[in-house]
């Protein structure tokens, strides 16, 4: 006995595939916390932005706090050391990327929620 035909044709399969990918995507972007994108494709999506932005921030600043903390941890020699500075120069490089992101967070507009 054949298997019954679950669409009546590709072209029906591959619209129910799509809207099953469709459906994946929409989901992910729920369980990040991100707003959904505009519908019409040529609207800006500031606040999707503005949240990945948000995000970018707090994922800086936790990654800034733990080098700062491990580098504190070290002892004075270690700090002095090449491993020392070579840290040293990638906080300031991480504090440069967290100024530049407030900035560039500040530019953008805000609205309400």
């Amino acid at each position: 006995m054949p298997t019954p035909k679950r669409y009546r044709d590709p072209a029906a399969r591959q619209r129910a595939y799509r809207e099953r990918q469709a459906q994946v995507r929409l989901q992910e972007r729920q369980e990040k916390g991100l707003p959904a994108t505009p519908m019409i494709t040529t609207l800006p999506g500031e606040r999707r932005w503005q949240t990945l932005l948000d995000q970018a921030q707090s994922a800086l600043l936790c990654a800034h706090t733990e080098m700062q903390s491990y580098y504190e941890d070290r002892s004075e020699t270690w700090q002095e050391g090449e491993r020392g500075e070579a840290m040293q120069e990638r906080l300031d490089t991480v504090a440069d990327l967290l100024s530049d992101l407030e900035t560039l967070q500040q530019q953008m507009p805000r609205k309400s929620r």
